[in-house]
């Protein structure tokens, strides 16, 4: 059986698709993104692939794929079609998968269900992306109190941006959460600099074990 772990973000745009594709290189895992909302730029897969090297049998196609780079819920609306969730089962497959969600926890997938609600019926494990700036103690914390009341598990949290120690200390203590890591912002950004970054920063090991 697969191990999944999903990877969801405190907020949009915050360089969730560039860890997971450090991840799912770390693990020498397989990537799904079960919604792609805009595809006139690179899609989040087409980044990933670029990213890891990886052949086509280590990207799993999107359940959907739409048009405009808005909440899924809406990009469905717009294209003329709504989301079905019952599409969304997690694939069986002999390597680790990391599964990437859209922006945030609270992000509709339609207007009925949030991205909260299909990871908390997965029942797979969560990593956290956050960054470090300013704001991100009442996102980081709010998201925690959000997977914790469901009883999701928390594999911890990855923090990405320059190192600011105080805020990512505070967030470990108050969240009482382990602090898997920290990916800096990379110039270049290449598949070497990335997996360099990632073996420095963090510890296969630490993915491929639930929160006790």
């Amino acid at each position: 059986m697969s191990q999944h772990i999903i990877i969801t973000g405190t907020d949009t745009g915050i360089g969730k698709t560039v860890f997971s594709a450090g991840l799912t290189g770390l693990l020498d895992g397989v990537y799904w993104k079960p919604v792609q909302s805009g595809l006139e730029e690179e899609t989040d897969s087409q980044i990933v692939a670029r990213l890891c090297g990886l052949p086509p049998n280590r990207i799993l196609p999107e359940a959907w794929r739409l048009e405009r780079p808005l909440s899924p819920h809406r990009a469905a609306e717009l294209d003329g079609v709504e989301v079905d969730t019952g599409k969304f089962l997690l694939p069986e497959i002999n390597r680790p998968l990391i599964i990437e969600g859209a922006g945030g926890l609270m992000v509709p997938v339609n207007r009925q269900t949030l991205y909260i609600d299909i990871f908390a019926r997965w029942r797979a494990p969560i990593v956290l992306c956050a960054r470090t700036g300013l704001g991100t103690i009442n996102h980081t914390l709010l998201s925690i109190e959000a997977l914790r009341s469901r009883s999701i598990a928390l594999l911890g949290i990855a923090f990405i941006g320059e190192e600011i120690s105080d805020t990512q200390r505070t967030i470990a203590e108050i969240g009482k959460v382990r602090v898997l890591g920290r990916l800096p912002h990379l110039d270049p950004l290449s598949s070497e600099t990335l997996g360099f970054a990632m073996r420095a920063a963090f510890a296969s090991a630490d993915f491929l074990e639930n929160e006790p």
